[in-house]
């Protein structure tokens, strides 16, 4: 009678608790995760103080563990640096939306300032299995470009066949990017960093022996920019440090058809813009990207008219024309920025045309 008793006793007490703590359980079950920070649409660092980074290439895993691998690696290769601006190009089938949130993820984890991000679907990178390069522009310490910054517009070579070797266009590429080096008064030795945009990853050991023998102390980014080209294209851009001071915050070399060859910045400052994408592929679709860019740059101080390099991605020619027409109306026609634009294979909109960064001069 007494063991009915207790177990009796035990079974109420157990009906008694079972309530909350199935709530508790059901509350935990149910609680959401932290949605990750948005990101800036731009960001402000100091010109002289500015380093450029290029993470090394990995095959392992999947995209997001290849992401948050070269998160870490940027992370070691930084230090105590500030990273102020990453340009992700991503390549396979993965979602390139993920790279954004393990973006913030990364940065809010440790408690840094989150960068801007410019992120873009291309067509191939120069390792097998490879799915993301990371390209950072960090703040150093101290100044490392006493005299300021020049940036070089990508020198473009292309040929009709789509299947012509890419190394002699990166010598035509090569041979333009040297004209503009000379024109702003630097040499190979002051160049920081080169990315070269490739139709084809075939031969790419004689097109890297060929960049580095030009560059050799340079961090060096290959990007494949689309699967299946239209036409053959190697066309390298560079950032290079000013062998004197320029008294000028923002002076371009050669300005003609909407873009300069280069721009030297004596600005104290840069603002250093994300990505904006048309949503669409009509004419108003692409304005529309660019009033959003100018409110972006309006929040951080400056204007379009301040703007000394532009790069765009287009994903096909004819979005490219009309990039051309509409971009006349926000960047000064009597001093248009240097800047790059070649065909992308994708950007993490499905509806996107083309998507554009910038970076700015800021007293």
């Amino acid at each position: 009678m007494r063991a009915s008793a207790l177990v009796a006793l035990v079974c109420a007490l157990a009906f008694l608790a079972s309530p909350s703590q199935r709530k508790k359980k059901k509350e935990e079950e149910t609680q959401t995760l932290q949605l990750p920070k948005e990101l800036p649409g731009a960001v402000t660092g100091e010109t002289r103080r500015l380093t450029f980074r290029v993470t090394p290439l990995s095959a392992k895993g999947l995209l997001s563990q290849q992401v948050r691998d070269a998160l870490k690696a940027l992370a070691r290769e930084t230090g105590s640096e500030e990273v102020l601006k990453i340009r992700a190009f991503v390549a396979g089938s993965g979602d390139i939306r993920r790279v954004r949130d393990l973006v913030s993820e990364a940065f809010s984890d440790r408690r840094q300032p989150l960068p801007s991000l410019s992120l873009i679907q291309a067509g191939g990178l120069p390792l097998e299995g490879a799915q993301v390069v990371l390209e950072a522009i960090a703040s150093a310490k101290k100044e490392v470009n006493p005299n300021g910054l020049a940036f070089l517009s990508a020198a473009v070579a292309t040929s009709e066949n789509p299947l012509d070797p890419v190394p002699p266009l990166t010598v035509k590429s090569l041979a333009g990017l040297r004209h503009e080096l000379q024109a702003v008064g630097s040499e190979p030795a002051d160049v920081l960093r080169v990315t070269c945009f490739l139709s084809s990853l075939d031969n790419l050991a004689e097109t890297r022996k060929l960049v580095l023998a030009d560059y050799p102390r340079a961090v060096l980014n290959l990007v494949q920019t689309q699967r299946a080209p239209v036409s053959a294209l190697a066309a390298c851009e560079a950032v290079a440090r000013l062998r004197a001071k320029t008294p000028d915050r923002l002076r371009v070399v050669n300005p003609s058809a909407g873009q300069s060859d280069a721009a030297v910045v004596g600005a104290a400052r840069l603002v250093l813009t994300g990505t904006q994408a048309s949503f669409g592929y009509q004419e108003q679709d692409a304005r529309l990207a660019f009033e959003r860019l100018q409110k972006a740059l309006q929040q951080a101080g400056v204007s379009t008219g301040d703007v000394a390099f532009a790069h765009i991605y287009p994903l096909s020619g004819g979005i490219a024309i009309q990039v051309r027409k509409v971009r006349g109306e926000f960047f000064s026609a009597d001093r248009p920025p240097a800047g790059s634009m070649v065909l992308f294979e994708g950007l993490p909109s499905m509806d996107a045309g083309f998507a554009v960064d910038v970076i700015a001069v800021k007293d």
